[in-house]
């Protein structure tokens, strides 16, 4: 398995998550920890081969460490 780390800054646009899963699969990570999401709510969703699991961060937006991993 290959790990990595990204601090992302921010994930709130629209098509940052599939961007960032597009880059991943080019480096061939398996799994990643991601700073800094920046999303107010926790759960789980799909992103290419990725999946992301993500947590809640603060009411301002701020923080957020979360995981994407290969569904392959």
């Amino acid at each position: 398995m290959r790990f990595g780390t990204w601090n992302v800054r921010n994930q709130c646009r629209a098509g940052t998550l599939t961007a960032a899963a597009r880059e991943l699969a080019r480096y061939k990570l398996d799994l990643v920890g991601v700073q800094e999401v920046r999303w107010d709510k926790g759960g789980m969703i799909g992103a290419g081969d990725y999946n992301f699991y993500y947590g809640k961060g603060n009411k301002n937006h701020q923080l957020g460490t979360d995981f994407l991993y290969t569904t392959e």
